[in-house]
């Protein structure tokens, strides 16, 4: 497992990879990790972020 903390001020830059129906998304600058997502799953990501942010917004610890 890879554990990543993002905060508030990590710079996050999207990177479309048209060619190969992909998007990169880095977190950091000089030594950026790199999240690479397809786009038949951005939507399952988003939903997945949507779920995460309505949990803490609640109070709930779960996970």
């Amino acid at each position: 497992m890879v554990r990543l903390h993002v905060t508030a001020d990590l710079p996050i830059r999207p990177v479309p990879l048209a060619y190969a129906d992909r998007v990169e998304i880095r977190f950091g600058k000089a030594f950026p990790a790199v999240l690479v997502v397809d786009r038949a799953a951005l939507d399952r990501l988003r939903a997945a972020l949507d779920q995460a942010a309505a949990a803490l917004a609640a109070g709930g610890d779960k996970a």
